[in-house]
């Protein structure tokens, strides 16, 4: 039954591969395309649209704007989320079932409806659309993920290590700061990374809360109207999905580690 299934499995898994990659592949080569003109063949090699890129303060001060409210969000939603966390993994309290729903749902609700009821929200109490809503909006899409990297963490270390510290005379804040913190640390630290990815990716919530301080994939999306910028539109998106990948990669190797 292995053997048979094998040739189909390594289809399939080619399959995806090259749905996932190929299109990141044609992307890097229309980004070191001479000709701005976004068809084959090609009409030279060049990294002028890299240089460019880096030549330009908007794109510079957007890419401030993603790096300030992914690092402002993700810190936020670690902390949060370990404090979720550790409520779910530890404790039995009557809301509990409750609780995990309400952490786990912005997963399930789409970041457009998330992103138009928190606008709303933001004008109904008068608050003027900034950096700032983005940060709130992008804590709570990442808060989610945060919540389930830990607690996976949390349910593959014995309790008993906390029961042991604190029969030793250790009150329960030394024990979560001298026990359980340093051994869930890189639990915490693939968290936050998942958590600033998944801020500087986004796009829905950032459209509307942003105000007029654009983030780095809605400035992209701005100048895609204009073909003589594409290339250079190209170049940044290759950045993006590579810094992106660096990120998840790096996160996964933490985590795996810890």
């Amino acid at each position: 039954m292995t053997t048979r299934s094998s040739p189909l499995l390594f289809s399939y898994y080619f399959g995806v591969v090259i749905l996932l990659y190929l299109p990141i592949a044609i992307l890097f080569i229309f980004s070191i395309n001479a000709n701005t003109s976004l068809s084959f063949p090609l009409q030279g090699l060049t990294l002028d649209w890299y240089q460019k890129l880096f030549d330009s303060e908007a794109i510079l001060r957007s890419a401030r704007n993603s790096l300030i409210v992914a690092a402002g969000s993700s810190t936020v939603a670690t902390t949060l989320g370990t404090l979720v966390a550790l409520l779910i993994a530890r404790y039995q309290f009557r809301s509990k079932t409750l609780l995990v729903a309400l952490a786990v749902l912005p997963l399930i609700v789409p970041f457009v409806v998330l992103a138009v009821a928190l606008f709303l929200l933001f004008r109904a109490a008068g608050i003027t659309l900034s950096l700032w809503t983005v940060g709130v909006g992008h804590t709570v899409v990442a808060l989610p993920y945060t919540v389930l990297i830990v607690v996976a963490r949390l349910a593959g270390f014995d309790p008993f290590l906390e029961e042991a510290a604190m029969d030793l005379g250790a009150d329960y804040p030394t024990t979560l700061r001298r026990i359980v913190l340093p051994i869930i640390a890189p639990a915490m630290v693939s968290a936050w990374l998942t958590a600033f990815t998944v801020s500087f990716d986004e796009f829905a919530l950032a459209l509307f809360l942003a105000g007029t301080e654009p983030t780095f994939p809605v400035y992209l999306f701005s100048q895609l109207r204009f073909a003589n910028r594409l290339p250079i539109m190209i170049a940044l998106a290759v950045l993006l999905m590579i810094g992106t990948l660096t990120l998840v990669f790096i996160g996964e190797r933490i985590r795996r580690a810890g």
